[in-house]
């Protein structure tokens, strides 16, 4: 299984929606961080050196609203994925 990679490998990029269903989210429409701050909802996603989602942020109103972890076999298929809903209490653990 692949091991997680540090913070400084890691790039931030922000998108406007996603689409489809299956897991990872397929985001779309990317913003440019100076937009943000015009923007109420966005998505916030964290890709590892590998191009690979680690995580999925859905912001609202500078809030964490949903969040999706997302682990990867060595083969980078998705192993699990770990959604996480502001009105939940307990995240919800999906394996591959």
């Amino acid at each position: 299984m692949s091991t997680d990679t540090t913070e400084a490998q890691r790039t931030v990029r922000c998108f406007l929606t996603y689409s489809g269903i299956k897991l990872p989210l397929q985001l779309s429409q990317e913003l440019d961080m100076a937009s943000l701050r015009h923007r109420n909802t966005y998505f916030r996603a964290e890709y590892d050196a590998q191009g690979r989602m680690r995580r999925c942020d859905k912001m609202v109103y500078g809030e964490v609203e949903m969040r999706h972890d997302y682990l990867y076999n060595d083969d980078g298929t998705l192993r699990q994925a770990i959604v996480t809903s502001s009105d939940e209490d307990e995240p919800q653990v999906l394996t591959f």
